[in-house]
């Protein structure tokens, strides 16, 4: 699997959320971690993914999920901390 993301939009997440993309990422190693496609998006297929990231901070990270010939492709678009309800439908497992 690889991750990547925009260098911009990484710096902007940090300003608005306080969540770097490098620390996002690591909640794609959460052998729990929830994915649930986001119908809300007209122009392109993404995902919410819920999940602990290695600082212990329980993340939203939202991207796209491309398979390729060779890997998964995720790519971040934003992250943030989870609110209570979201970080209760992690532990519960939705």
């Amino acid at each position: 699997m690889r991750i990547e993301w925009d260098l911009s939009k990484a710096a902007a997440n940090i300003k608005k959320h306080r969540v770097s993309f490098e620390v996002a990422a690591t909640v794609f190693d959460d052998p729990y971690a929830i994915s649930i496609e986001d119908h809300g998006s007209s122009h392109e297929e993404r995902w919410v993914t819920i999940g602990l990231a290695a600082d212990e901070r329980t993340l939203v990270v939202i991207h796209t999920w491309r398979d390729t010939t060779d890997k998964e492709l995720i790519r971040i678009i934003s992250a943030r901390r989870a609110t209570k309800r979201e970080a209760k439908q992690y532990e519960e497992g939705i």
